[in-house]
């Protein structure tokens, strides 16, 4: 009979694990990926004052109205590797595909950089060029801005991450700085809607690929927005700015590590008829740092670890990848459905509308008030 007991008991206590796994899987990959010893030993830079000599030789260099343009890309260890852009930088001009690739080390005060009839030596933020027709061209280094940083919330906009500390709306964790750790989720859950968010990557020069600065916007839980230290890199379907493993972003616009970037997403809920069979997919625009790198695309079906299909509006998740991925300025506009708007429920009481909301309360399965205009 003890034995039996136990055995139940064990059995209970695998159940629940398995069921953890299953609802919290994002945040167990998360702790999982913390434990990896390449992880583990790489240095997580989240200070640009602290992140040493190679990060202030990362970065772009270009010029007005030159033809060539450098992305350098830090490795650790002083050696760095660089892609050459003809025509300018992503979304300024830059041509795909990349002119070449460059590679080297740093030697005494400078770095070299050579590679497929190219080099380049950069030295006090300049890069000396040596083009493929042997021109020779100085680009500075420089500091692009996402002219959307910082932008303050419409009217009827629901802030649901600010500056200072005022309230949010997300359940997770704020760092010292006063910035959302990824990992983080809305309290609220959404149908159609314009969202305006801020990111930064760490700088983790020894990282690659993967383990370098991911997260993702997880939209109704079920669509992935890459978010990633993709910069310098070609712009793959895994890369930031991608609908996970469905398409890869029509320009890489990621910035340097440890700059703030910005999306700016609209994004309609996939429909389903009285039978709960989808009649129209979800569809997303998405503008990475003010340009647009999605344009009304339609969603195959959920990405990755998204979640299942279904008429329920979702929340918003900032996924947890192991990286000190950080966030702000978080707002977000619900909008009418253009077509077969759902139902709208009367207020519950107590609810109310947050922070002056305009919109109603929806029916929802969740336990998170939804918001439809």
């Amino acid at each position: 009979g003890r034995w039996l007991r136990y055995a139940g008991a064990a059995s209970v206590v695998l159940m629940g694990l398995s069921w953890y796994a299953m609802t919290h899987r994002d945040r167990l990959l998360g702790f999982l990926l913390r434990l990896d010893p390449e992880m583990r030993a790489a240095p997580h830079f989240t200070d640009p004052d602290r992140a040493g000599d190679d990060y202030a030789v990362q970065g772009e260099y270009t010029a007005d109205g030159a033809p060539w343009a450098l992305q350098v890309v830090a490795l650790g260890k002083e050696r760095f590797e660089a892609t050459l852009l003809a025509g300018g930088l992503p979304g300024a001009g830059a041509r795909t595909p990349a002119a070449g690739r460059l590679e080297g080390n740093r030697q005494g005060t400078a770095v070299h950089l050579s590679g497929q009839g190219t080099s380049a030596t950069l030295r006090d933020g300049i890069a000396e060029l040596v083009a493929p027709d042997g021109s020779v061209h100085l680009l500075p280094r420089v500091e692009r801005r996402s002219p959307t940083l910082g932008s303050p919330p419409p009217p009827g906009a629901l802030v649901l991450f600010g500056d200072g500390d005022a309230p949010h709306r997300f359940d997770g964790t704020v760092d010292h700085a006063g910035h959302l750790v990824a990992g983080a989720e809305s309290r609220d859950v959404f149908e159609d809607f314009r969202l305006h968010l801020e990111f930064r990557t760490p700088f983790e020069p020894t990282l690659e690929r993967q383990k370098r600065g991911n997260s993702g916007v997880y939209i109704q839980r079920r669509y992935e927005v890459q978010i990633l230290d993709s910069f310098g890199r070609e712009g793959a379907d895994d890369d930031c700015g991608a609908i996970y493993r469905q398409k890869r972003p029509d320009h890489n616009m990621a910035l340097p590590p440890l700059t703030w970037q910005t999306y700016d997403i609209d994004f309609t809920a996939a429909r389903f008829d009285a039978q709960g069979k989808r009649v129209a997919a979800a569809r997303i625009t998405v503008r990475h740092n003010g340009v647009l790198i999605h344009d009304d695309v339609a969603l195959v079906g959920p990405t990755g670890l998204g979640e299942e299909e279904n008429p329920t509006p979702g929340p918003l998740f900032f996924q947890d990848h192991g990286n000190p991925v950080r966030f702000r300025n978080v707002w977000i506009l619900p909008s009418t459905p253009p077509t077969t708007p759902r139902a709208a429920a009367a207020t519950p009481p107590g609810v109310g509308s947050p922070g002056g909301h305009p919109c109603v309360v929806v029916a929802s399965a969740s336990t998170r008030p939804a918001y439809a205009c």
